[in-house]
């Protein structure tokens, strides 16, 4: 049995525990055997394991045995500067990472509830984190309740369940109910979760759980037991790195049998595999792409969006679908009055949440207590029967304290110029009768609201305060309350609800004195019925316009929510996420369904209503099993689980519980979905530039592979040493391909569809690109070389010439071919040749740097390089044009008739 399937005595007589609570003896026996009433905290990885972790990366790990061989070999030079590079790269790493979790640090507000308990028959006040099973804890509006509590008191007591179910509204709770059937967990009203926090009434309970024990501490389990995947860059940058490793060994392997058959020492071939293996692989590539993503987590984070691990950047553009917590993501987590019903007039009332700003229409024209006479009063009676406070933040930012419902209806009588405090001061309330969810109304007492001395003004279901009026107003002339009006009225009632809005009901009635008995018999009977007012918690304006881009984009957004199928599908409705009640559906449903239906399921639902922690998982993972790639925001605890389990976990940086934004892998900070959308967007320019510079690179370094193989195989000197190789690896290729990876990204990039989740890094069109790059670079340097060979000889001084011709030639043409790269499919003449200034400046710096080493003495004879004349710099400029002017003839030819 489940602790809501007992009753109260049994459950005082399981914990051995009473109202008046435990003696100190039992707790701290029970502290012993439950341990502390706390999550346990995810250990911080240590600093030597964060490092480790960054020379994991195939790519590097290829860099680091390249050096190695290198200083065996005696090529110190070569050997520190592949080292340099490595840890350069771990540096930027672990840089970006720290500064994401510094920046989440300061988003999380630590804070320790206390607790308000009996014990030894006392009552008194005490740290939550010391509770224990048995304790009778004392809860009272505002209160945050501070364990699993089974209720053994409740008075018109509501708890705002949202962090942890993502229902909306308050959740009703009695503790006199006794189930005896399973429950989900937003249907248990005998029960108080951690966490959750009381939005009207008092009640009392007894711990039946503390800890990792509670719902939440089973979800914050839940979390750590899902395992990360490797997002999709990290797949095929992989991929990439083991076939670089496999070409690095294959071409060694040839150069050294080819280079014996050819009766070479070995030493001098093993030299040149090694110059081979330095020319396969691009050494700036792990850099650059840190130092891009990098460059995108800061574009992001001025967004409003922060990315805690480098890899997520790219993620998000390769995002196909995008799950949604509704509460606080989609909406506004405030409830709000957005219509009015008085005496025939049905009214429009503007704002959101809880700031006072907004109006009030009729057919899009103003009104005011002039132009509708009743509105005064109803507004006056939603202000005064009212618990609620409306507070400000330092930051101008509007909240309430209380119920929000009822924080709703000091909002809508703010709007109206009728002051909450003002109004209860002229009005003062001498009287009342809660409200009791038995008969759904709560009555307040007033003098001179009315002609008459004293009022009791009534609020609550519409049904059943209807049903005990006898009267109307009607532009302040009292009318009896006929069946046709009652019917008009009911009707009114039927049009807000059906738009899934919450609809509370007005009544007021006059006497000459206070009433000396204050039953519901003689007080809220022949009351006189003023209007109706229907509220919902709103759409974020904003979303709107983000949920149209995701769909142009080819993004599908769904709601999942906590809420009630007619809420959620209402707000879907609103927002474009679904456009057919057919399109919702329960997650009780899903509870009944196999694996293999829910995957069938997922394919055209696209509102999930009540929903529970585990139905949001498998949710996820159905998506993901279909091929997608999921992200999953949200706010809650129960959203936290599939924040993980998703692609991409994005949790909201103000409202969102530490647990949600401990587990996400991207923070919104202003809470706002739309930031998804531009995160999504920039995340695709990220991966879109990141295949034009690998590209590039791969471009390059094919290239001099070639230039390297085929002198070997014609038998002549190696046209090119470890150490220029290197150079153009790490010095030369890195910055234009820096420049590519901040690319302005092409204006309709998201009015394309995503990309195939399978699709490789080096896809079709990329793959021809670097083919025909890679043979006109060595088409162009090997022509250079053979022309200085056939000048200056094949020994010494000549054959260094020779070499410098080639090595000034690959550096010249690869900075121009950088032009070329900026696009695979529009000429240079089409994206404007110098539109990306960066790029100007990055191939001036290296063509400087070049210029450097052939020029100064000391430095040149390190690189094995020579001044040449006026005649071979004829030559080395020609050439270097050939790789881009071919690559601007095959893009002409092969997309003449395609558009970018």
């Amino acid at each position: 049995m489940e602790w809501y399937n007992k009753q109260i005595e049994e459950i005082f007589k399981e914990l051995d525990s009473s109202e008046d609570g435990l003696s100190n003896d039992i707790v701290s026996k029970r502290l012993e055997q439950f341990g502390k009433n706390e999550l346990k905290k995810e250990e911080k990885k240590p600093f030597i394991k964060k490092l480790a972790d960054q020379f994991l990366d195939p790519m590097i790990i290829i860099l680091i045995i390249a050096s190695i061989v290198s200083a065996f070999v005696g090529e110190v030079v070569d050997a520190g500067i592949i080292v340099a590079i490595v840890v350069v790269n771990a540096i930027l790493s672990l840089h970006q990472e720290g500064k994401a979790e510094e920046a989440i640090a300061a988003l999380q507000k630590m804070s320790s509830p206390k607790a308000k308990v009996f014990r030894n028959g006392q009552q008194m006040e005490i740290d939550s984190t010391e509770l224990v099973p048995g304790d009778y804890v004392i809860l009272e509006t505002g209160d945050i309740v501070p364990a699993d509590l089974r209720l053994v008191d409740s008075k018109n007591l509501k708890i705002d369940e949202s962090s942890l179910t993502g229902e909306s509204v308050p959740v009703e709770k009695h503790a006199d109910i006794v189930y005896k059937d399973k429950m989900e967990i937003g249907d248990r009203e005998n029960l108080a979760y951690s966490s959750t926090i009381i939005s009207y009434g008092r009640g009392a309970g007894i711990v039946i759980e503390t800890g990792s024990h509670t719902e939440i501490g089973r979800i914050a389990t839940s979390i750590a037991t899902v395992d990360r995947e490797q997002t999709p860059l990290q797949k095929k940058l992989a991929g990439l790195s083991k076939t670089l490793g496999i070409l690095v060994i294959v071409v060694c392997i040839v150069v050294l049998g080819i280079g014996l058959l050819y009766k070479h020492e070995f030493l001098e071939m093993f030299m040149t595999a090694i110059s081979l293996a330095v020319a396969a692989v691009p050494e700036g590539l792990p850099a650059i792409v840190t130092i891009v993503l990098s460059l995108g987590m800061g574009k992001m984070a001025e967004k409003n969006a922060i990315v805690k691990k480098l890899l997520a950047v790219e993620t998000l553009g390769t995002t196909t679908v995008i799950c949604s917590d509704k509460t606080g993501t989609l909406t506004q987590n405030e409830m709000t009055v957005t219509k009015a019903y008085i005496a025939g007039n049905f009214l429009e009332v503007s704002g959101t949440g809880y700031e006072p700003v907004g109006e009030i229409t009729k057919d899009g024209e103003k009104v005011d207590f002039n132009s509708i006479k009743d509105l005064e009063l109803l507004s006056s009676i939603a202000g005064l029967t009212n618990d609620a406070k409306l507070i400000t933040t330092n930051e101008d930012m509007y909240s309430i304290i209380g119920d929000p419902t009822e924080g709703a209806l000091l909002t809508f009588a703010e709007k109206q110029g009728l002051h909450i405090e003002d109004l209860n001061k002229k009005y003062k309330r001498i009287a009342e009768i809660p409200f009791d969810s038995g008969r759904k109304m709560m009555t307040t007492f007033h003098e001179n609201l009315t002609d008459a001395k004293v009022s009791s003004l009534t609020k609550g279901a519409p049904d059943i305060i209807l049903s005990k009026c006898k009267y109307y107003l009607d532009n302040g002339e009292i009318k009896e309350l006929t069946e046709e009006v009652k019917s008009e009225i009911m009707s009114a009632n039927s049009s807000f609800a059906t738009k899934a809005l919450r609809v509370l009901s007005y009544a007021y009635r006059d006497f000459d004195l206070l009433p000396e008995v204050l039953t519901t018999e003689n007080i809220e009977e022949d009351m006189i019925f003023v209007g109706l007012t229907g509220m919902i918690d709103p759409a974020r304006p904003e979303v709107i316009g983000a949920i149209a881009e995701c769909k142009t984009a080819g993004i599908i957004p769904i709601m999942i929510t906590g809420d009630y199928l007619e809420t959620g599908y209402a707000i879907a409705e609103e927002l474009g996420i679904a456009d057919d009640k057919s399109q919702a559906i329960m997650g009780k449903e899903l509870n009944e369904m196999t694996d293999e239906e829910i995957r069938e399921i997922v394919k055209t639902k696209r509102v999930f209503t009540r929903v529970s922690p585990e139905n949001k998982v498998q949710i996820v993972k159905a998506l993901k099993e279909n091929g997608h790639i999921a992200a999953m925001t949200g706010d809650g605890v129960n959203d936290a689980p599939a924040i993980k389990r998703a692609d991409i976990g994005i949790a909201m940086g103000i409202t969102g519980t530490d647990v949600a934004k401990n587990t996400a892998d991207v923070i919104l900070t202003d809470d706002n979905f739309a930031t998804i959308v531009n995160a999504v967007e920039e995340g695709r320019i990220i991966y879109s530039n990141i295949k034009k510079f690998v590209g590039y690179l791969l471009s390059c370094n094919l290239g001099e592979v070639l230039i390297v193989l085929i002198a070997i195989l014609l038998n002549l000197p190696v046209p090119l040493l470890p150490i220029q190789l290197l150079w153009l690896n790490l010095v030369t290729d890195s910055f234009p391909a820096l420049a590519l990876g901040v690319e302005k990204g092409d204006d309709d990039i998201m009015e394309k569809a995503p990309r195939d989740p399978n699709e490789p890094l080096l896809d079709k069109q990329l793959k021809i690109t670097v083919i025909v790059q890679s043979l006109s670079i060595t088409v162009a340097t090997l022509g250079a070389y053979l022309l200085g060979l056939k000048w200056f000889g094949q020994e010494g001084l000549g054959l260094e010439y020779a070499r410098t011709m080639a090595f000034s030639t690959l550096i010249m043409s690869e900075l121009l071919r950088a032009y070329s790269a900026r696009s695979i499919t529009k000429t240079i003449f089409h994206i404007g040749p110098f539109s990306n200034r960066k790029l100007v400046t990055a191939t001036a710096f290296s063509f400087a740097l070049m210029v450097i080493v052939m020029a100064v003495p000391g430095i040149r004879d390190v690189f094995g390089l020579d001044m040449i004349g006026v005649r071979e710099w004829i030559v080395v400029i020609v050439a270097s044009f050939i790789p881009l002017v071919i690559g601007e003839i095959q893009k002409v030819v092969r997309f003449s008739k395609m558009d970018d």
